[in-house]
């Protein structure tokens, strides 16, 4: 049996298990980690848990230790060196005549490693990229190519209900959203309204749908009629979190009636 827990790499690095055994953690922490390539950083971001010790798991790597202040302070200057790294490799892609833009590169602890990240419409060839900046460096490099939606949790924000983006903050994966789940909530729309900062359909809706799908069952349909001591009407609007609906009568008066089991 051992004890493994979740990690974040870095700042947008994927989320791994490593194996925690004999070291407290709890999340929130900064830890250094064992990879592929070499330490790395990351955050947990997990409770431990405990499972069977197979082959499977014996590729889990480990965690090497609590980041010490000495270890915040490395990682700190592998980030103040950012800028002109990113500047650099501006210069390379600009040589290169690439049509890619560049949003954000990341160090691994030891710098055996740097990773660009970069947005762009079509297929890009970076082989002389790489080696230019393999050559420029001395570091493994790794460019990806990011969508719309990976560029805003790079980069973080606020969306427009003034809170940091839930990308950024808290989501793990980036799951389908569609026009459907907007229409459940009875959203207008508009897609100035119902759009993220990314410009793509906003990512609370998609894991508030689930929550909205359950309460509407429970509520009459929009356009359906509604009897009351005040006579039968329309139904035109349908408000799950409230349990309420909204009806039209035929004097062409609405009213706001809460919906109980």
């Amino acid at each position: 049996m051992i004890e493994v827990i979740q990690v974040k790499l870095r700042e947008a690095g994927k989320i791994l298990y490593f194996n925690s055994t004999g070291i407290k953690l709890k999340p929130g922490q900064s830890v250094i980690v064992e990879t592929e390539y070499g330490l790395d950083y990351g955050e947990v971001i997990s409770e431990k848990e405990v499972i069977d010790e197979t082959p499977k798991e014996e590729s889990v790597k480990k965690v090497v230790r609590v980041a010490t202040k000495e270890d915040l302070n490395h990682i700190q200057e592998n980030k103040n060196r950012l800028k002109e790294i990113c500047d650099t490799c501006l210069k390379k892609i600009q040589e290169r005549n690439l049509n890619m833009k560049l949003v954000e590169a990341e160090y691994s602890f030891d710098r055996s490693k740097l990773v660009f990240y970069f947005t762009s419409e079509e297929r890009i060839d970076f082989r002389d990229l790489v080696k230019d900046l393999a050559h420029t460096f001395k570091a493994r490099i790794e460019l990806k190519q990011i969508g719309v939606r990976d560029e805003a949790k790079l980069l973080g924000g606020f969306g427009s209900c003034g809170r940091a983006l839930c990308c950024a903050k808290f989501l793990k994966d980036f799951e389908p959203v569609t026009i459907k789940m907007a229409k459940e909530q009875s959203l207008p729309l508009n897609p100035s309204k119902i759009s993220g900062v990314c410009g793509r359909l906003m990512c609370c809706l998609g894991y508030e749908s689930e929550t909205y799908h359950e309460l509407l069952k429970d509520m009459p349909r929009v356009g359906s009629t509604y009897k009351s001591k005040e006579g039968s009407g329309k139904i035109i609007g349908v408000n799950p979190l409230k349990k309420t609906i909204t009806v039209e009568f035929d004097e062409g008066y609405q009213k706001e009636f809460a919906i109980r089991k």
